[in-house]
């Protein structure tokens, strides 16, 4: 069950109706998962800096289970995950950051699963 978020300092309206739901594809498709299972958050509108400068920007954090977590696989998220925000925020690769966090599995009983980071 990946969950992305999404920080940018633009403001709400500089941000494309409907963004949460083609990120949400987008990244199903990316990460091989059902897009039933993903779980988006964008947040517009924060006061942010990247690289010391408060020129529009974004932040992604991706959290997953088992797709996330080598170089070698990040390397080809970031690559499709940057094409597909530089063309919905209009910003550049530089403005831009993504951070991967791999999840673990950690069964509780029959109740269910909870992820934590590693």
């Amino acid at each position: 069950m990946p969950f992305v978020e999404l920080d940018t300092n633009l403001p709400s309206d500089r941000v494309p109706a409907g963004l949460e739901k083609r990120l949400c594809a987008a990244t199903a498709a990316i990460l091989g998962k059902p897009e039933d299972r993903v779980n988006v958050t964008v947040r517009p509108g924060l006061s942010m800096a990247l690289s010391g400068s408060t020129e529009p920007c974004a932040q992604l954090f991706v959290s997953s289970i088992g797709v996330v977590g080598t170089a070698e696989d990040n390397r080809g998220h970031s690559a499709r995950l940057f094409e597909f925000l530089t063309k919905e925020l209009s910003l550049g690769q530089d403005r831009i950051i993504i951070r991967f966090f791999p999840l673990e599995p950690w069964q509780i009983g029959k109740k269910g699963t909870v992820m934590t980071f590693l």
